[in-house]
């Protein structure tokens, strides 16, 4: 059966910018939920000190939880070695963190969706990026997860791998045993694309799956698509809103990803209305996974 984890989106300018939230008060506040895990992120402040790394882990599996994802943000796509190295660096340092958390998945990206870059060039450094990552993190037991992402927050350009076509061209570039896909339908949106349809392209790959929905706040899908491919900055339209509420149709999810034998961890993005709307996401998907994997 698969297993749940928070992410704490609705606290990431304070855990990440401006340290008005302890990881310590989230830990508290994420171990009274209904789930097994906290997804991490590398950008959290007090997590540039190595030395608080196992604190944390020892914070969280004291309430019999763990830390089995990192979230982070690899820049794979920029035209300069030396820039890439440098990504291919962190990428590592990010690989050892999860792995002292004791976690199993931690995230790559394509890149940025730079305008002076060709899809077969985008496609190729990116691929050559990762897979210069892939011995490290085997050697630690780390898989790692690709998400077809939008943006990171601090970029400049959305994903360069954010349409479902360069994005299923890039996973089928790179076969890996400690490789695979991190599926998020509601990033699909972002890409005025469906995101059953991407599901359906990369099922056999997917590892993990983040859980969020969004709602539309005004117009029409067809509105979406003809105004955010490729914008710079985020999608005016779509709005994160409470799991089993929004667009994505999660007994389609569910049943293709059943189909495929997927049995991992999903994680939650939501609660950017307070905990009682991230307990009600929790106790919707509970309820979605016994019916699809009683």
């Amino acid at each position: 059966m698969p297993k749940l984890a928070a992410f704490p989106k609705a606290f990431m300018q304070a855990l990440c910018k401006d340290g008005s939230m302890k990881l310590s008060e989230w830990i508290e506040l994420a171990v009274k939920l209904d789930i097994e895990g906290l997804e991490w992120y590398a950008g959290f402040l007090e997590m540039a000190d190595d030395r608080n790394w196992g604190g944390f882990r020892q914070q969280v599996e004291s309430h019999g939880k763990t830390i089995p994802m990192m979230c982070c943000s690899p820049d794979f796509t920029h035209p300069d070695k030396g820039f890439r190295q440098n990504e291919i660096e962190k990428e590592k340092f990010w690989i050892d963190m999860t792995h002292a958390l004791g976690g199993s998945y931690c995230r790559v990206l394509s890149g940025q969706k730079r305008p002076e870059l060709s899809i077969e060039q985008g496609i190729d450094l990116a691929a050559e990026c990762i897979e210069a990552c892939l011995p490290y993190a085997e050697a630690r037991g780390v898989t790692l997860i690709i998400e077809n992402h939008y943006k990171d927050d601090f970029w400049e350009y959305p994903e360069f791998a954010q349409k479902m076509d360069i994005f299923s061209r890039l996973v089928d570039k790179i076969h890996h045993p400690y490789f695979g896909v991190n599926y998020d339908p509601s990033n699909t949106y972002l890409a005025g694309e469906d995101p059953i349809e991407l599901l359906k392209k990369v099922s056999g790959r997917v590892v993990t799956m983040h859980a969020s929905d969004r709602y539309l706040k005004e117009g029409t899908i067809e509105d979406l698509r003809k105004e955010e491919g490729g914008a710079q900055g985020y999608a005016k339209r779509l709005s994160h809103g409470e799991i089993g509420k929004g667009l994505n149709d999660y007994d389609a999810i569910f049943t293709e990803l059943k189909r495929v034998g997927f049995d991992n961890w999903i994680s939650i993005e939501d609660g950017v209305d307070g905990m009682d709307q991230l307990e009600r996401s929790v106790a919707f998907l509970r309820k979605k996974i016994s019916q699809y994997w009683p």
